[in-house]
């Protein structure tokens, strides 16, 4: 499960209407109720318990022992798919708060950004660090942090014969006017292949991955 990652890869799912598409997008409004839009961009988002993250001072995972608690907010995305590889960057802003605010202090907090074919191959994955800068007596401070990746657009591309079977005008009649082609397992199976996925959270210890889930 992933929020805002599951809504945006529900692709925009096969059901998008045609009045969002975008050059370089395929768009299908055939005679049998079929309204699509397959796009080459990633779709971007952050997997659940990934948004957050709490450190401590010491051992003990208890109020009294909080240390810096920061969230993973607006993120937003750009994508370039003119070229053979396609380029999608995310930007977002991190919050954070500190229970300490005696003297300026920098802390460092890791990330990462992974690329997912199919909603489970891992393509790529990198971690980075945004860095939050809190002045003395500062109880906040916030940053920006970005993440890109690469796409091959050859990947991400449905195959001509796929394209060919979906867009065919079918006329009542026919044998399949009545089936949906993206009913059909290898139609499916091939939509399924150029969905990618840019997902984007913090890099998070066991440890810290258990709190977010249990508290």
């Amino acid at each position: 499960m992933m929020h805002r990652a599951r809504a945006l890869y529900a692709l925009a799912a096969l059901a998008a209407l045609s009045a969002c598409a975008k050059n370089g997008e395929l768009v299908i409004d055939e005679g049998v109720g079929i309204t699509s839009v397959l796009s080459l961009c990633p779709a971007v988002g952050i997997p659940d318990y990934t948004g957050d993250v709490t450190t401590f001072r010491g051992a003990d995972q208890t109020t009294a022992a909080l240390d810096v608690s920061a969230a993973m907010t607006n993120l937003r995305s750009t994508c370039n798919d003119t070229g053979e590889r396609v380029y999608a960057e995310a930007e977002f802003t991190v919050n954070a708060r500190r229970t300490d605010v005696r003297g300026a202090r920098t802390v460092e907090l890791p990330y990462f950004v992974t690329v997912l074919q199919a909603g489970s191959a891992v393509v790529s994955k990198r971690v980075g660090t945004v860095t939050l800068a809190f002045a003395d007596g500062q109880e906040r401070a916030s940053a920006t942090g970005r993440a890109g990746s690469f796409v091959d657009r050859s990947a991400a591309a449905l195959p001509q014969d796929i394209r060919e079977r979906i867009t065919r005008r079918r006329r009542a009649g026919d044998e399949d006017a009545a089936i949906d082609p993206l009913a059909e397992p290898e139609v499916k199976a091939a939509i399924a292949r150029t969905r990618f996925e840019m997902l984007v959270g913090f890099q998070l210890t066991e440890d810290q991955l258990k709190y977010n889930v249990t508290r």
